[in-house]
């Protein structure tokens, strides 16, 4: 039987520390729906739609994987999906603390569903999108925190070029 896992996230953007959980997930499942969750009432940077191609550009057409949206609850995705995993990503003992809530109530609405966590890897142990989102607003460098394709996106998104100097005009 194929092992499915759905990586939810806003993904706004994608970081390399996502990839890193997406790499590593690849070694325990035969396949990774990688869910961007949204919300409607909330406005991110990216669209949802500008996501999912920002992540369709950064995985490179993997077959054993597939992007999706969401906006309903996550087990009821989970399922319809024929997955019965979630993967999640922590870094801090903050994300520890939320997780282990939402892996819980996602426990209580289908006891068929499990979370399995990874941890980060260290070098993206302080990563995380909003932060970047609120380096780049700003003119910070954030190279190397996200692959190229997100990093020229958020020029384009904030209007000028992101370097280690600070915002130049484009």
């Amino acid at each position: 039987m194929e092992k499915i896992a759905v990586y939810p996230g806003s993904f706004d953007p994608i970081t390399n520390g996502h990839l890193d959980i997406i790499r590593r997930g690849l070694r325990f499942f035969d396949r990774m729906i990688l869910l961007v969750a949204y919300n409607p009432n909330k406005q991110g940077l990216f669209t949802v739609e500008e996501r999912m191609q920002l992540i369709r550009e950064v995985v490179g057409g993997d077959p054993r994987i597939t992007i999706d949206s969401s906006s309903g609850l996550l087990v009821d995705y989970v399922k319809t999906a024929g997955a019965n995993v979630i993967l999640r990503g922590l870094r801090a003992l903050s994300d520890f603390e939320y997780e282990f809530q939402m892996a819980l109530i996602n426990r209580r609405l289908n006891r068929e569903i499990e979370t399995v966590f990874l941890m980060t890897g260290y070098k993206w142990f302080y990563t995380s999108s909003q932060l970047i989102k609120e380096a780049a607003s700003h003119g910070g460098s954030v190279r190397g925190l996200v692959p190229d394709v997100v990093l020229h996106r958020l020029e384009d998104k904030y209007g000028y070029r992101l370097n280690s100097g600070g915002k130049e005009s484009s």
